[in-house]
């Protein structure tokens, strides 16, 4: 009896140990906190450390989020499909079948798959097209669920509005059937013209029909097999893969008695799956988890727009800005000629280019962003329009003193 004793604690000392490398990993910077705000504390070096007050400024910006939101499971992912079909029912605003010979075909073999034989050349009409159809297959779809699909012109199609999609088979990167598509299509835009003039607004070639496809095959996975997870962070960063690390960790020995979690790179996140928990139990266990998030300071402008997208970790050394505007104008006014009379010159264009040059004058500022609100103030007082502030980020990157990666689109 004391041996079967004996046997039996040391079973349970070998279960319960905690996973070599994640809970020694986590134990040099996991912590118990009250809540979440104590936490935020700790990392920004509020907590009255001397030594971390210098992180509390750039750490002000920090957002918490839940674990599913910032983050997958590898191996998780939806699968594209696509197929050719046809769109009947166009009100005339189909193919024309002598420039898009494939629509034709395609109308001859999907008749004679009905059993009606059309003879070659024997329709003009304009009410078809020929589309391509696209869909994504979220994870875990099973046999019997419908998705949405996209529904594009292929064609000289002016218009799919009023369109019918015929049955579209949906095919994977594999060649494989997963999904067959039919129905009535929703066209935001719109196209109509006359003798002398013409109006389209949005895209009329292409709609969507929402739950369109019925899927008929579920893709395989091996999700739940294995103990080992992978989760992937949508953002690389090293400091949130540390956090999420140590946050699921803290969960992890107070649920399971031991840390489950070990950050691997800025992207991945290594977790062990206890046993004799499934799989999705133990993952809704851990995705509603909230993480402390970090990101890197940037700066995205799209030049095309005007669009500029400024990041709350962003910092601007101090800088005198000097920005100007300079506008050229040049006017072309062509006279005509006319020749003397009962001559025999002829009429001709004499060209008249007139130039205007106008500089406004430039403000001269000194620019400092402590924090993103000094930042914009310091721009707005500046006075310049989008473009100029592109300009003015572009050059204090060149000098060195915008402390951000910038992105220009």
């Amino acid at each position: 009896m004391k041996k079967t004793c004996a046997a039996l604690i040391a079973v349970l000392a070998l279960v319960l140990q905690p996973v070599a490398g994640f809970a020694d990993e986590s134990s040099k910077n996991a912590r118990e906190f009250g809540s979440a705000v104590d936490a935020d504390a700790d990392w920004l070096g509020s907590g009255g450390d001397p030594s971390k007050m210098a992180y509390a400024e750039l750490g002000r910006g920090s957002a918490v989020a839940r674990l599913k939101d910032i983050a997958t499971i590898q191996g998780v992912r939806e699968n594209q499909l696509v197929g050719y079909g046809l769109v009947i029912g166009l009100k005339g605003t189909g193919d024309s079948l002598r420039n898009s010979p494939f629509t034709e075909q395609s109308m001859r073999a999907m008749l004679d798959n009905l059993g009606i034989s059309a003879p070659r050349n024997s329709t003009r009409s304009k009410n078809t097209a020929a589309v391509i159809v696209t869909a994504n297959l979220p994870a875990f779809s099973g046999a019997g669920s419908r998705i949405d699909v996209t529904v594009s012109s292929l064609g000289d199609a002016t218009s799919l509005q009023g369109g019918t999609l015929v049955m579209t088979q949906l095919m994977g990167a594999d060649n494989q059937i997963y999904a067959v598509a039919q129905g009535n299509m929703i066209v935001s835009g719109f196209a109509a013209e006359g003798d002398a003039a013409n109006v389209t607004q949005g895209v009329p070639t292409s709609g969507r029909i929402p739950n369109g496809a019925l899927v008929e095959r579920e893709v395989a996975g091996n999700f739940g097999k294995e103990r080992e997870m992978i989760v992937e962070l949508r953002d690389p960063d090293f400091t949130t893969a540390v956090r999420a690390a140590d946050t699921i960790n803290i969960f992890a020995k107070r649920r399971y008695g031991r840390g489950v979690a070990l950050a691997r790179d800025a992207k991945t996140i290594r977790i062990m799956r206890p046993k004799n928990i499934p799989a999705a139990r133990f993952l809704a266990e851990l995705e509603g988890l909230p993480i402390t998030t970090d990101e890197v300071a940037r700066v995205v402008v799209d030049e095309r727009t005007g669009t500029v997208v400024i990041g709350e970790k962003v910092r601007i050394s101090k800088v005198a800005i000097s920005h100007g505007s300079l506008t050229v104008r040049v006017t072309e006014t062509p006279m005509v000629v006319q020749p003397e009379p009962f001559s025999d010159g002829v009429t001709a264009m004499e060209p008249n280019t007139d130039i205007a040059v106008n500089q406004q004058n430039a403000k001269i500022g000194i620019l400092t962003g402590a924090n993103l609100e000094n930042l914009v103030k310091g721009l707005n007082q500046i006075g310049v329009k989008p473009t100029g502030i592109i300009a003015i980020l572009q050059a204090i990157k060149t000098s060195g003193a915008l402390h951000a990666e910038l992105v220009v689109q």
